[in-house]
């Protein structure tokens, strides 16, 4: 007798997400990235039923939000996943960013409100069409609440005199060799924004490249938590402004003149939709790979010698000037 075998397959149900309002965004114009946040599940989409341009479903489920991300803002590469560009000429030129994020259902019958959020960048160019540099160190972010209006902020990295954080430096700021250790204090606020918004440091690293991405690299701050012994975070994820302050350095076996680009990955927080601030150091621990999730700031750092020998600190890196990007501002506007 031939034996009969049955094959049971369990298809697991999906549910669908619990519908929202869709009259939220934020974008955050970032120098070397484009970061949009929309509620969750907006008028019943999914995160895999919203796609970026109509073609990339690359779209990140965070807490409360759907995050997506343009990590390529190289005005010549105009097409990643649907993204435009434009520049304008003129006295004050400038490069304008397109996308949208759309939804798409490829059922036969749609029963949720189609959603389509367009929005925009700009961002005054400081060289030609072929060579575009944007400002480093500031980034803008824009806030749509519906009912309640639009709100426009400014979002930079400053050095400031002390630790009161009252007055910042303007640029060039210049340590010489012979002051090398003195303390840097360092301020990221973002100005037009009410209270219930907070700035959150996540990660902070030096490198002796523009490039954030350089694998030769001194870490300040990962996950929020200082990782250099010279750090102190006196403020981060609790109002508009976050604050810390390190030991100035540099590289090691590099010219008596020689540059260091310090890099922070931030991000803007709503705390009437989430818990923004960090989970305790320690309860966690700092070895972990860092969490990317906002944009990064960047400064520029340089090693300045008044006499012919270079002082070398057995410790390791440690600075001496730093000359902050003021290149250009950073704009945007979005609607849907």
């Amino acid at each position: 007798m031939a034996a009969v075998g049955i094959l049971f397959i369990v298809i697991p149900m999906t549910w669908a997400c619990t519908p929202q309002k869709a009259d939220y965004i934020m974008v955050s114009c970032f120098p070397n990235a484009i970061i949009a946040n929309v509620p969750e599940c907006p008028y019943g989409w999914e995160i895999g039923q919203l796609s970026l341009g109509g073609v990339c479903y690359t779209g990140i489920n965070t807490p409360g939000f759907y995050r997506f991300t343009i990590p390529d803002l190289t005005p010549k590469n105009n097409s990643y996943c649907g993204t435009l560009s434009e520049y304008v000429g003129g006295k004050d030129p400038r490069y304008i960013f397109y996308n949208s994020i759309v939804s798409n259902d490829s059922s036969l019958t749609v029963r949720n409100q189609p959603v389509n959020y367009t929005f925009s960048c700009t961002y005054k160019a400081a060289y030609l069409v072929n060579n575009a540099v944007f400002s480093q160190r500031v980034a803008t972010v824009y806030v749509n609440n519906g009912s309640l209006g639009s709100f426009k902020s400014q979002l930079s990295m400053n050095v400031f005199t002390n630790s009161k954080f009252l007055y910042a430096k303007d640029a060039p700021y210049v340590i010489d060799t012979s002051e090398i250790g003195s303390e840097v204090f360092i301020g990221i606020e973002a100005k037009g924004l009410s209270n219930r918004f907070k700035v959150v440091i996540t990660n902070c690293w030096a490198t002796p490249t523009p490039y954030s991405t350089d694998r030769k690299r001194w870490i300040l701050i990962q996950n929020s938590c200082s990782l250099d012994n010279t750090v102190t975070i006196f403020e981060n994820a609790k109002d508009s402004r976050s604050m810390f302050k390190f030991n100035s350095f540099r590289f090691q076996r590099l010219e008596k003149v020689s540059t260091v680009w310090l890099h922070c990955e931030v991000q803007v927080c709503d705390g009437d939709k989430l818990f923004c601030q960090p989970t305790p150091c320690t309860s966690r621990s700092t070895e972990s790979e860092p969490d990317p999730n906002g944009g990064i700031l960047t400064m520029e750092f340089q090693v300045r010698a008044q006499h012919s020998s270079s002082y070398i600190h057995p410790a390791g890196p440690f600075l001496c000037l730093l000359s902050i990007f003021l290149l250009n501002d950073v704009l945007e506007y979005f609607s849907w």
